[in-house]
């Protein structure tokens, strides 16, 4: 298939490349995401102490670019305002999988727990200072994939929680 243009949402069933100047959407208050204005997009975060709310996973079969299923979805944060209590949550149902790294005066990286459901950002040893990043990615019912690097500062601990 060759290159075309479009200037609304699409959906494709076998990926594609995004850029330009829609790519990037910028967040400055609480956001409850949606697939339409935010999945495959670089999501600035520009709000030291706002809540963001992934859209609740839905796993219908996929038949039809319009199905609602919103499995593979990703959203990307990148951390532009140093965070002081800035949460990324599910719906409370969908939880996490995967591993966040922070990196203060000491490096780990950290696994949810089970019931995890909410990412907490101080700036400091839960990371989210200015450069940090996350990728988050809807891969099963009930089941967000997160990855990512945070910048923190002193003896890290686990951004992981529950709401």
């Amino acid at each position: 298939m060759g290159q075309t243009t479009f200037s609304g949402p699409v959906i494709s069933l076998n990926g594609f490349i995004n850029r330009g100047p829609d790519f990037v959407v910028n967040i400055t208050a609480d956001t409850t995401l949606t697939v339409a204005d935010h999945a495959g997009k670089l999501i600035r975060v520009n709000d030291a102490d706002c809540k963001i709310t992934l859209p609740t996973i839905n796993d219908s079969a996929v038949t039809a670019p319009d199905t609602a299923s919103n499995i593979g979805s990703t959203f990307r944060f990148y951390i532009e305002t140093s965070a002081t209590d800035l949460d990324i949550k599910t719906d409370g149902t969908d939880k996490f999988v995967g591993s966040l790294s922070v990196a203060g005066t000491t490096q780990n990286a950290f696994a949810p727990g089970a019931t995890n459901d909410v990412v907490t950002m101080a700036g400091s040893v839960t990371g989210g200072v200015k450069g940090s990043y996350i990728e988050v990615t809807a891969v099963d019912d009930d089941v967000y994939l997160i990855q990512g690097v945070l910048v923190g500062s002193g003896t890290v601990a686990t951004p992981f929680a529950d709401a």
